[in-house]
């Protein structure tokens, strides 16, 4: 993984300065953990290099982090080191007390200036630990998951082949950098090809703009509803002239949520462009894809990447038939290597197989595409004797004209078991009733999926990444 990203020789004289001073006379870091506190752009991504390099595993802290957050993942993850920028700096100096075992914090800005080591530090190992991170904890405490050099080689040389990453790829960035999607997929799979990365805070109207000069936009649908959102309130002139500039892409890709396809629909039929929609997991990679060249499936994940396999069982681990829902469960060279300092729930991860339990329900059709249903623990509702799916209820919801955002969920109920609960945003100046959304989802569901209970809000709980987090909404 290293060798290939410091073959992008601009990167690597200010790469070794850093690594020197990471390592502190050392040889190597032999895989400790480095955090680090950095802004989106070009220094963030020396830091991340220069711990690579210095054989160090880098762990991202988040701008947007709380300090409790920050305490979390700093405790959690015991870092020999810390590195922040000059602006982030004091947001790091009371966590790094001698009883949580850190050395020293140092002020990236400052880094330029100290000596360097006496020649490049060894390359690290395949499968020693380059990177981890913190999954979203939608589900509980964030956990940290540890990926190796060769787990990330395998995933960004997967979308390299997958998604035709090319040298003169222009990446817009404005996805957070401590997730997935915005560190691997997007950040490094550039990187990888060594392609061209402009980052910028998100803004609708600066993103429109700036995509003119893009040939390769990553976001979560989240993003892509605020886009059509600002697009929709535009005028014609501006919307003319925003997809003119959306024209310049080979690719869009929509992940870490299931993509509405109301909202595909609406982005193609506002610039020409079909999203492409993937799956993945920060334990496992990128497990999914629709194709780059072929039909792109509004409402589906699409077929394995190159590498991986995907199967879809039922409570036995059984295979299901075509069109049945299960769980997906994934073998993968992308595979994480463990949970920090968990080694009970890395096994448990994992079944009799050695495929990776996802917690994720969805089906396959004949032609192989798969669909979401939603995660197994909070997005299938059980209620009145069936398996629901939230997630196509909430597409359904979702087309309802007095409807801007929605989540669906079970709530506990003693006729029903888990009545089905909509928590809507409506659109400005509308109120939207529980009659009206169920008179007109009956044209779309079946009468049993119907939402039996409504509450209006003024916005959906997200963390950074834009999923929304239901378990904040069943404890309303």
């Amino acid at each position: 993984m290293l060798a290939r990203l410091r073959s992008q020789g601009a990167l690597a004289a200010r790469t070794d300065e850093l690594a020197a001073a990471l390592c502190d006379g050392r040889p190597s870091l032999g895989g400790a953990p480095v955090a680090f506190l950095m802004p989106p752009g070009g220094d963030f991504v020396q830091v991340l290099l220069a711990v690579l390099a210095a054989g160090g595993m880098a762990v991202p802290l988040s701008p947007l982090h709380t300090a409790p957050e920050l305490e979390y993942v700093v405790q959690d993850a015991s870092p020999v080191v810390l590195v922040a920028s000059k602006t982030q700096a004091d947001r790091l100096a009371d966590l790094r007390a001698p009883s949580r075992g850190l050395s020293r914090l140092l002020v990236a800005d400052d880094l330029v200036s100290m000596p360097s080591g006496d020649g490049d530090a060894p390359l690290p190992d395949a499968d020693a630990p380059a990177l981890m991170l913190y999954t979203s904890g939608t589900t509980g405490r964030p956990k940290g998951v540890l990926l190796s050099h060769a787990a990330l080689a395998a995933t960004v040389a997967s979308l390299e082949e997958a998604w035709r990453w090319r040298r003169d790829d222009r990446l817009l960035h404005v996805l957070p950098l401590h997730h997935t999607h915005g560190l691997v997929v997007a950040l490094l799979g550039a990187l990888w090809a060594g392609a061209e990365t402009r980052f910028m805070p998100f803004d609708a109207g600066g993103v429109w703009a700036a995509l003119a000069d893009a040939t390769v936009f990553m976001a979560v649908p989240t993003i892509y509803a605020k886009l059509i959102q600002a697009h929709d309130g535009a005028d014609p002139a501006t919307r003319a002239r925003w997809a003119g500039a959306a024209r310049s892409l080979r690719l869009a890709t929509s992940g870490s949520a299931s993509l509405p396809a109301s909202l595909l629909e609406a982005f193609r039929d506002a610039t020409g462009q079909t999203i492409l929609e993937r799956y993945g997991m920060t334990e496992i990679g990128m497990a999914l894809s629709n194709p780059y060249d072929g039909p792109r499936v509004p409402g589906a994940v699409g077929r394995e990447l190159p590498g991986v396999g995907v199967d879809i069982v039922d409570e036995a681990g059984r295979p299901t038939d075509a069109g049945e829902p299960g769980e997906l469960r994934v073998r993968t060279p992308q595979m994480f290597s463990a949970y920090n300092g968990d080694a009970a729930a890395t096994a448990a991860s994992f079944d009799e197989q050695g495929r990776f339990r996802t917690g994720d329900t969805g089906t396959r059709d004949a032609e192989g595409v798969v669909r979401l249903l939603g995660r197994t623990s909070i997005d299938i509702i059980k209620s009145g004797g069936y398996k629901l799916s939230a997630l196509e209820i909430e597409a359904a919801l979702l087309e309802h004209p007095a409807v801007a955002e929605v989540a669906v969920t079970g709530v506990a109920d003693a006729t029903w078991g888990e009545r089905v609960t909509a928590w809507v945003v409506p659109k400005a100046g509308m109120s939207p009733t529980l009659a009206d959304l169920q008179t007109f989802a009956r044209e779309r569901l079946a009468p049993y999926k119907l939402p039996r209970a409504l509450e209006l809000l003024a916005e959906l709980p997200r963390n950074a990444m834009g999923k929304v987090q239901k378990q904040r909404l069943g404890a309303r």
